[in-house]
């Protein structure tokens, strides 16, 4: 493989053993798009970095002059390697000092983040390699659909796979059974077949005894959910139920896997908790050969969450509010506790009080495109133009550099050394392919310029990557997600480090709970959850229910795949799935450019005509700006564990565009 000049050989490695999908193969042509940001511009016009270093730091004084310390924020993003999340949430801390710092990562995987600490009392998306999934012969797969969003992943699914989602993708082509539930539905499902699960005598009673507690309170709201009732809220027949139950009693190895599907709801946190649940009863979390695991929906969706950049935690997965926490971070910044801010605002709640009176009203970007894949983005675009203040930093133009005061060119993924840690907590070594184009700077030049400028000494943000992982090491000793082990030597020799790694000697933890979890007594634990719905029902004004997702040629917000011809020519333009009668009574054909409204804003689409697609339901891709971007429609209701808006379903009607 060739990437803008550089050769790159394959090897064998075994989440994707060698293979690519679309967008990998094709992500050498981003390297020399003639897009690519180059040179800072302050106001759209091109400057020297001095120039717009020394605007953003005038810039953000004379915001926290006037408005305190939170009158300025940080937006991360789940993409950054861990040095960079890092070196972010330690610059909002001690350089800015203020609390408002979350990252696109809160739309991603928080709601699994928050159910895992509470059933396992440890947040690690799969508590065990990828390629035990070899082995399973019942996988349930919930909300994902891996065929289109992660192809080489499907090599691990090689039999006895069940998928459940409300529309017939190529994942659940692929499926011996395939459930299709209402959107928002998915806890009263989980609710069934945990049901049927003790009722017909299905549950590992001895495992329940000796590894779990709370059964006896969960099993008060399950109790009232029997098969034929979740089979009138969800669509789902209550055979189907009953039989999952079996197939998941009767495998000698099964997993469930949960993804954005099930986990993008104002209830998310719970239903994930509702698949534990059933995973417990059977007896599958801390046991070879099976077990429960969320995949991941970005480049470091692990890693990033880990240490700093989510607004309630410091390095090594330790909370904010801890003071033992506080004052060991602390004394590895070299800063007092209580110079540390608190908690402050989740990512959507953040966004929401821009340049209101007592919200933020300086912001800086890394890494993400909010005004395309926050929900009511079109409110949260109003919400940036209002700032004082926004600067981000990337290295292509999108949606949200076009409405920012100053814009930063920064380093892309084959310029720069770094580490990443997988779904299944290894972390992996980055190494350049390439060197990055004159006048391109890196995030850690960048933090470390702005902190200057701020005051902070240079040592105190280094730029040098793998002494800021020696750095997070140290950070994180001790925490949940302890890094102290691991250093970039033990890397480069090619070792494979699943976290915790608690000291130089330490082989790493490919698998959590074979001994007990994470919780003081050892033991998982039931959650009482009870299904609520959607944030928002359908009436005569929306008589559908919404869902979005991704498709194989695009990823995230689009701003990197749009610039691929392959890619926009596979998909140039947002589309809308539509049943035939539903289509019909609309008068829409294939083909048809359609209107999409909810209550929150309107988009256009090209319908689709596809027979599969339940008759109440409508979907729509997330990767397309302006006209066609989906999360217009979106409702930031927020979970009130994870803060997770509820993209995955909202109410809207269809309708011609003339």
């Amino acid at each position: 493989m060739t990437l803008a000049g550089a050769e790159v050989k394959p090897r064998e490695f075994p989440t994707n053993r060698g293979g690519l999908c679309q967008k990998g193969w094709t992500s050498g042509a981003l390297l020399s798009s003639p897009a690519r940001l180059t040179t800072p511009l302050l106001h759209g016009k091109p400057v020297t970095w001095d120039t717009a270093l020394d605007f953003v730091a005038e810039r953000i004084e004379r915001i926290q002059r006037q408005h305190g310390r939170d009158g300025m924020a940080i937006l991360g993003g789940g993409g950054l390697t861990n040095e960079k999340s890092y070196a972010l949430g330690k610059f909002a801390r001690v350089a800015l000092r203020t609390s408002q710092i979350d990252y696109n990562g809160r739309f991603c995987m928080s709601s699994a983040a928050a159910a895992g600490n509470r059933a396992f009392g440890v947040d690690r998306g799969m508590p065990f390699p990828v390629t035990d999934l070899d082995d399973a012969d019942v996988v349930l797969l919930i909300g994902a659909n891996p065929a289109e969003t992660m192809p080489p992943f499907m090599q691990h699914l090689k039999a006895g796979l069940i998928v459940v989602d409300p529309r017939r993708t190529a994942t659940a082509e692929r499926a011996m059974l395939h459930l299709k539930p209402s959107p928002g539905t998915d806890l009263a499902l989980a609710l069934g077949i945990l049901h049927s699960v003790f009722v017909d005598g299905h549950a590992d009673k001895q495992y329940m005894n000796d590894r779990t507690t709370g059964f006896d309170e969960a099993w008060r709201i399950a109790a009232a959910w029997w098969p034929e009732r979740v089979e009138r809220v969800t669509g789902v027949s209550a055979t189907d139920q009953r039989t999952v139950a079996r197939l998941l009693a009767n495998a000698r190895n099964a997993y469930i896997l949960t993804a954005r599907g099930t986990e993008q709801h104002a209830t998310g946190t719970d239903t994930v908790n509702a698949w534990i649940n059933l995973a417990l009863s059977l007896g599958l979390p801390g046991k070879r050969g099976s077990g429960y695991g969320c995949l991941t929906g970005q480049g470091n969706g692990q890693g990033g969450r880990e240490h700093g950049q989510k607004t309630d935690q410091l390095p090594g997965y330790r909370k904010i509010d801890d003071p033992a926490a506080r004052e060991y971070v602390a004394g590895v910044w070299g800063v007092s506790p209580d110079s540390l801010p608190g908690p402050g605002r989740s990512a959507y709640e953040l966004l929401d009080a821009l340049g209101r009176p007592h919200g933020p009203q300086g912001l800086l970007v890394f890494g993400s495109n909010p005004v395309v894949s926050a929900p009511r983005s079109a409110h949260v675009a109003e919400r940036l133009a209002d700032l004082d203040l926004l600067v981000v930093a990337d290295f292509v133009p999108n949606e949200t550099t076009a409405l920012a005061d100053v814009v930063l060119p920064v380093t892309q993924w084959a310029e720069e050394e770094g580490t990443l840690t997988n779904l299944e907590g290894r972390i992996l070594h980055r190494r350049p392919a390439l060197r990055p184009p004159d006048g391109v700077r890196t995030d850690l030049e960048v933090l470390q310029e702005l902190a200057i400028r701020l005051g902070q000494p240079a040592e105190r943000f280094p730029t040098d990557a793998e002494t800021v992982f020696a750095e997070l090491g140290r950070a994180s000793k001790g925490g949940v997600a302890d890094y102290s082990g691991i250093t970039y030597d033990r890397l480069r020799a090619g070792e494979a480090l699943h976290w915790p790694v608690p000291s130089a000697d330490h082989a790493g933890t490919p698998r959590l709970f074979l001994d007990s979890f994470g919780h003081p007594d050892g033991k998982a634990r039931f959650i009482p959850v009870d299904h609520k719905g959607p944030a928002e029902d359908v009436d005569a004004d929306f008589p559908l229910r919404a869902t979005t997702g991704r498709v194989l040629a695009h990823y995230q917000s689009g701003a990197q795949t749009r610039l691929i011809k392959e890619l926009t020519d596979a998909v140039p333009e947002s589309y809308v799935e539509v049943h035939p009668d539903t289509a019909a009574r609309s008068g829409l054909e294939h083909g048809d450019l359609a209107k999409v409204t909810s209550r929150r804003g309107e988009v256009q689409a090209r319908v689709r005509i596809v027979a599969s697609m339940r008759p109440d339901v409508v979907f729509l891709p997330f990767h397309f700006p302006g006209d066609n971007n989906a999360n217009r429609l979106t409702n930031p209701a927020l979970d009130p564990s994870s803060r997770m808006p509820e993209f995955k379903v909202c109410a809207v009607r269809l309708e011609g565009t003339t």
